[in-house]
């Protein structure tokens, strides 16, 4: 029996089908004053840049900073060199479906919600015209999907992501790694080049310094956006009426009505959230919050035309 609409899992159909609610929002260096993405310090999201495009005789009210100067000292009359915008912008979704990510406590799992993040992404990227792809990675496997405009071949990592969200579960033979995040960032440091946009999807588990050192090094020469996936529970545990917590191996219950603990699970929470986030902001990458109750689309043309933050 399916899950899908229970939130629990999702599929290539409703992966596929988000690409109508994949509008209102873009990763483009133009964005409104309210949007999370403006006033970037330097020109971050470049976006498509600017090629060269023609040497022509300069006309009043041209920008004397492209002025050509070896073609106006050697034919003696002013030049100016014509840029055009950049066509071509490869993007890469780097999705984690990790067991931590298999959580939800209102509406979806954190995995789930992941997966129609890096979705709705995928078609909003396609419909602009640039090329998009992926690294999917879980506890135990890391799956690369190369930058394309070929929509069969976005439909074949999507379904390679629906799958893999398919195998989620919690048993005893299933374990967490939380160096999974690492390998992941490892794997695509080693794939891209410069001058590519990284949509990070995830919920952090596993934030050491080998992730904090790849983000920064990558950042160097490619923009990074962070969508932090989190559930409210995670945040305030005294609204779970009875809460069973499980490794796969054990379980127990949580009295969430204890104040003190409950308290300290949002301190803990926070301070996780807060140590990600301001790193994160030190090198100039912004972080997107994403919650597990509202629709993903949603929350991109929200977070993306204001400052939306964790509170």
């Amino acid at each position: 029996m399916s899950n899908t609409q229970d939130g629990v899992y999702t599929d290539l159909k409703s992966l596929v089908r988000l690409r109508f609610s994949a509008q209102g929002f873009n990763y483009l260096p133009r964005q409104s004053a309210r949007s999370l993405l403006s006033g970037r310090k330097r020109s971050q999201l470049r976006g498509r840049g600017l090629d060269f495009d023609e040497l022509r005789h300069y006309k009043p009210g041209d920008d004397i900073r492209n002025m050509d100067w070896r073609a106006t000292n050697r034919t003696g009359k002013p030049h100016v060199r014509v840029y055009k915008e950049e066509r071509d912008r490869p993007v890469i979704v780097v999705v984690d479906q990790r067991l931590p990510m298999f959580f939800g406590s209102i509406k979806k799992m954190k995995s789930v919600v992941a997966a129609e993040i890096a979705a709705i992404t995928a078609w909003r990227v396609l419909a602009v015209g640039d090329r998009i792809g992926a690294i999917l990675f879980n506890d135990t496997a890391i799956i690369e999907a190369k930058p394309t405009r070929d929509e069969r071949r976005v439909i074949g990592w999507l379904g390679k992501l629906a799958a893999m969200n398919d195998e989620l579960h919690i048993n005893a033979s299933q374990k967490n790694n939380p160096n999974a995040l690492a390998q992941a960032l490892d794997q695509l440091e080693r794939t891209i080049g410069h001058d590519y946009l990284v949509v990070l999807i995830s919920d952090f588990y596993g934030w050491n310094d080998a992730t904090r050192a790849a983000l920064r090094r990558m950042n160097r020469h490619n923009d990074i956006v962070c969508s932090l996936i989190y559930d409210p529970l995670e945040r305030d545990i005294s609204k779970a009426d009875n809460l069973i917590v499980s490794d796969g191996e054990f379980q127990f219950r949580i009295d969430s009505t204890r104040q003190a603990l409950a308290k300290e699970f949002e301190a803990s929470f926070k301070s996780s959230l807060a140590q990600v986030q301001g790193e994160l902001k030190r090198h100039g990458i912004p972080v997107l919050p994403v919650d597990t109750v509202t629709p993903a689309a949603d929350q991109l043309r929200e977070t993306l035309g204001s400052r939306r933050a964790l509170q």
